[in-house]
């Protein structure tokens, strides 16, 4: 099943990359406000989707642009991005991939994630550890937020939830040794599981943004939980993911941030 997703990310790069150095016109198309889809990506997909049913026609399929393609019967279910990062990609900025991660009765069990630009293919599968271009991948040793670098993505136009994520974005920022703003989440999190990263934390992401992501990180030796270091969902919309050394105090830190701004209790009723 792996080597099913490999070769079907790896159609897909080959598509992507084709686009890319080819110089292809685009057709962008807006879904919502800073959101976009071109005909790579529904080329991308149709190519993934193409070669998981002929392998496995009775499973379950959910992809970005063409959402959810259900089973009565599968205990499989294939959570697919075809390239996360299309503003990027748009723009030409090298920093996208694609994600495909197979759950078994909602659990994830393979995971791939391809950089078709850099040729790297992270994957893992449950129990068998996390590696890239088939080298095992570890995430990062360090254990002080002093000495970290975190990723995250910024709410864009139109997207709730600005103002939380500056409060948040302040406090990691105040004790961290930097914050980056790569704009493929997917990616963000194979970053972490190879420990270019030590640690993520993103609000409102989609199933196919994660899916693959939280099992490499996991199976890197990471952890990954929601805001409030309860069990990751990959529907639930917020993940923070570490190298499991450093989770607390970034939970801790978030929290922080998020409170900031509000009243103690009690002053807020007398006002």
């Amino acid at each position: 099943m792996l080597n099913v997703a490999v070769k079907a990310a790896r159609r897909a790069g080959a598509i992507i990359n084709r686009a890319a150095f080819d110089g292809t016109a685009l057709t962008v198309r807006s879904k919502q406000a800073n959101d976009f889809v071109t005909q790579v990506d529904q080329a991308a997909e149709n190519a993934i989707i193409d070669i998981v049913r002929k392998a496995y026609p009775a499973h379950a399929i959910l992809a970005e642009e063409s959402g959810e393609s259900p089973s009565a019967s599968a205990d499989y279910r294939w959570v697919i991005d075809p390239l996360d990062g299309t503003t990027n990609f748009i723009h030409g900025f090298p920093q996208y991939c694609v994600s495909i991660a197979v759950q078994h009765r909602g659990v994830i069990a393979h995971a791939v994630i391809y950089d078709p630009g850099r040729n790297e293919l992270f994957t893992a599968s449950r129990g068998h550890g996390a590696f890239l271009n088939d080298r095992r991948i570890r995430v990062a040793a360090r254990t002080e937020l002093a000495d970290c670098v975190i990723v995250t993505g910024i709410p864009h136009r139109g997207k709730p939830g600005q103002d939380l994520f500056l409060r948040e974005m302040e406090a990691v920022m105040s004790v961290t040794a930097g914050v980056r703003r790569t704009g493929a989440a997917a990616l963000d999190l194979a970053w972490v599981a190879a420990g270019r990263f030590d640690g993520f934390w993103e609000l409102k992401l989609k199933p196919w943004d994660v899916a693959a992501g939280a099992l490499i990180v996991t199976e890197a030796g990471g952890r990954v939980t929601d805001l409030d270091g309860g069990d990751f969902r990959i529907d639930n919309g917020e993940t923070v993911a570490t190298n499991s050394l450093i989770h607390e105090s970034m939970l801790a830190v978030l929290k922080l941030g998020r409170r900031a701004g509000h009243p103690p209790a009690g002053e807020a009723d007398s006002r």
